[in-house]
């Protein structure tokens, strides 16, 4: 099996950024998708083609899988209750 490459979004990066650092989320999860991209517990978001949401503790890493060029970006992390807010697939 292949690995993927990790890509941050900028908006991405910000939002992690502004976490406090108590409660950051694994970041070792995001890692862990380079090698398996789906995850047990991931979602695909409905209406996206490739955008996939998996759970890491009570925060969300929001994704999109582009299998031809094997890259996981990552486009948005944060608090469940904020994650889908701005979030338009």
């Amino acid at each position: 099996m292949a690995c993927y490459r990790i890509e941050w979004k900028k908006s991405a990066v910000k939002e992690l950024q502004k976490l406090a650092k108590q409660i950051i989320p694994d970041t070792e999860a995001v890692h862990a998708l380079a090698v398996d991209p789906f995850p047990h517990g991931s979602k695909k978001i409905r209406g996206a083609l490739h955008t996939y949401r998996v759970r890491k503790g009570e925060y969300r890493i929001i994704y999109s899988v582009e299998h031809e060029l094997l890259i996981v970006q990552v486009i948005r992390i944060g608090h469940c209750k904020e994650s889908y807010q701005k979030f338009h697939p």
